[in-house]
């Protein structure tokens, strides 16, 4: 036994499996090595390999006590403190640590402690020690299975592969991360691109740094906060209306106006065309106004006006994702500690069966025994269950937050298109108001204060014979 390990194994009666490879309840495994993760590489008897989680080992034997033999009976009383004498199947005496359980075929030395050959770690599982030949020599990578202090915790048991689970990952508000210290490099799921999907799994502080928010829910505050502004830019071209209307009104009134109607000749049709170009333009402007209320307020209005609606369903719908995630983390917990419970029952009912053997024990062992395996059991479904939950919420995730980032480009151009086109309708204002004042250029241009004095004076003129001087 020292140098070598006999590790015949009972596998777990569950679903779960590794390479494609299913054990049968009841089936006999050989333990080959026992990889980090918790999970057990082993073989069974007609030679083929496949994974199984620590948490259900079993041995198949438990250990006997060493009958004793004349001259013999005081042979424990001789051990160094912590030693006991077993006797194999095959009636071959070996000796067992209890405190450390390390195993050897020699008989301790009388130093406390100390054997006479080198010790090889005990495969205790559950509470047995292993007995009979040795059957495959575990990877020496792989030995250390227990806690430097010895205390008689079985590499079964669920705190084995908890502590190497917490130094792989990590759990913040029931979801699961890799671990800073060993984490694997993550490829972007979009590089290049900084798009939601990639940056926004965790929560982070609100801005008083009492509660914690979702990286989804500042993905969908954005949101939000963008169909507001545009709200509020719809708005604004609302007043820009308002003001061309009142405009239009004002410049309309004041081409009404009598001021300055006698003014005659060139001068006189020039400000009388003038005034008629404030007409053309209160016209322009109120044409502009009509096409800024029909081309961009309203769409900017009705563009997804259930916008605020289809996000509030996204926002339950992965809410309750995350929600039935925490629930599923919970019974992880629940049933995590469960097995606990019966591991710490199994190995106490174990200790009880060495100091004093009884078939009732032995029951109590096999039904102890029975629970801890459904233990096991019932943490691997909630553990399978509770990734079903993660990977779920993963990929609603990566798919709405594709979407609003879709919604959002969406937007933008549609909001950009809009404003292009309140331009270009400014531009047209400005062209048919450019037009409405050629005429009055064209007319100013022909002003001819000579040529006006000719018209008045024709129309006017009350005779053209000058007087001359009176003669005596």
């Amino acid at each position: 036994m020292s140098g070598s390990r006999c590790q015949t194994l009972y596998p777990f009666s569950g679903e779960r499996h590794r390479q494609g490879l299913r054990f049968a309840a009841g089936e006999l495994i050989t333990v080959l090595q026992v990889p980090d993760g918790g999970w057990w590489e082993g073989q069974k008897e007609d030679g083929l390999r496949g994974w199984f989680p620590a948490s259900y080992v079993q041995l198949l034997e438990k250990p006997r006590k060493a009958t004793p033999q004349t001259g013999e009976d005081t042979l424990n009383s001789h051990l160094p403190p912590g030693w006991q004498s077993y006797m194999s199947p095959q009636g071959r005496r070996y000796y067992v640590n209890t405190f450390t359980n390390e195993t050897t075929w020699e008989q301790p030395s009388s130093v406390p402690g100390t054997p006479k050959s080198p010790v090889s770690q005990s495969s205790a599982v559950n509470g047995y020690h292993v007995s009979g030949t040795p059957v495959h020599q575990l990877d020496s990578g792989h030995m250390s299975l227990r806690k430097s202090s010895g205390s008689p915790q079985a590499p079964g048991s669920p705190a084995a592969p908890r502590r190497q689970s917490k130094e792989s990952s990590l759990t913040i508000n029931c979801v699961t991360f890799p671990h800073p210290d060993v984490m694997p490099e993550q490829q972007l799921l979009k590089p290049s691109e900084w798009s939601y999907c990639d940056y926004f799994w965790a929560d982070k502080k609100d801005s008083q740094g009492n509660n914690t928010v979702s990286g989804f829910e500042i993905l969908l505050q954005k949101q939000l906060k963008g169909k507001q502004m545009q709200k509020e830019m719809a708005e604004f071209v609302r007043e820009r209306i308002k003001i061309e209307e009142e405009y239009a009104k004002n410049l309309s009134k004041l081409s009404q106006n009598s001021l300055a109607a006698q003014e005659e000749g060139t001068l006189g049709e020039a400000w009388a065309q003038l005034k008629k170009s404030l007409a053309d333009e209160a016209e322009v402007h109120l044409k502009f106004s009509s096409k800024l209320q029909s081309e961009v307020e309203k769409p900017l209005l009705n563009f997804r006006e259930n916008f605020k609606k289809d996000m509030k369903k996204c926002d339950h719908h992965i809410a309750d994702l995350r929600k039935h995630l925490a629930s599923r983390y919970a019974a992880v917990e629940k049933a995590r500690k469960a097995l606990t419970e019966r591991q710490k029952d199994l190995e106490m009912k174990t200790q009880q069966l060495e100091v004093k053997l009884s078939n009732k024990t032995e029951e109590e062992i096999k039904k102890a025994r029975r629970k801890s395996t459904q233990a096991g059991d019932d943490l691997m479904r909630c553990v399978d269950l509770y990734n079903q939950a993660q990977s779920k919420w993963f990929e609603e995730m990566v798919t709405t937050t594709l979407e609003l980032e879709r919604l959002e480009v969406e937007r933008v151009e549609m909001i950009r298109q809009h404003l292009c086109q309140y331009t270009q309708l400014r531009h047209e204002t400005d062209m048919f108001n450019q037009s409405t004042v050629e005429l009055v250029d064209q007319l100013l241009r022909k002003v001819d204060p000579a040529k006006d004095r000719e018209l008045w004076v024709k129309e006017h003129k009350t005779g053209d014979i000058r007087p001359v001087d009176m003669e005596i």
